[in-house]
């Protein structure tokens, strides 16, 4: 089965491009070998766990993109499934510009970063919301933080259309506090 991700990202315009510079051989080559990647395995399971935060962009129905940054403890990002991401979405977010603009167009693409390792796994879906009023005790419980104590409004699911893992070349190293204390007290 081919590449999932390539399938969905590879348009003909894309190939155009890919041509003009001269990696689309390469690509050919890449979507035919790699894949499906169409669900997530323990490892992206593993790696989304680690996460503290993630870029998520969604387009408007006049075509404008928005990415937003979406942050907390980690692993606050859920792997309900193998198709399926959750997390809940706290009283505080004002502009629900993501939130709106899956009710025209529910496509999103997220990028999750592991700066230290300079890994990033990009992820392809469709995402839905769950008023937390309407919610079930099943839905409110795969996504509560039992220690952080902010009211969820919303819950964001994500179904899983492809994913695919990144070239490190150009992540430069960054580190949290936390990450930066650990290389310290190993030296």
């Amino acid at each position: 089965m081919a590449h999932r991700f390539a399938e969905i990202m590879f348009t003909d315009s894309v190939k155009t491009a890919q041509e003009q510079y001269g990696s689309r051989e390469h690509n050919e080559r890449f979507a035919a070998i790699a894949g499906p990647n169409d669900e997530l395995t323990e490892k992206e399971a593993r790696f989304i766990a680690q996460r503290d935060t993630f870029y998520m962009a969604t387009v408007n129905e006049d075509g404008w993109p928005y990415v937003q940054h979406r942050g907390g403890p980690a692993g606050f990002l859920r792997v309900i499934g193998p198709q399926c991401l959750a997390y809940a979405d706290f009283r505080g977010n004002r502009q629900l510009l993501s939130v709106g603009n899956v009710s025209n167009n529910d496509r999103v693409s997220l990028i999750l970063m592991d700066y230290p390792n300079r890994r990033r796994l990009k992820v392809l879906g469709h995402m839905r919301v769950l008023d937390a009023e309407v919610a079930a005790e099943k839905d409110l419980e795969a996504v509560e933080l039992p220690d952080y104590r902010a009211q969820i409004e919303r819950i964001v699911y994500i179904d899983v259309a492809a994913f695919d893992w990144n070239c490190p070349q150009h992540i430069t190293p960054r580190y949290t506090e936390i990450e930066f204390a650990r290389l310290q007290n190993a030296n």
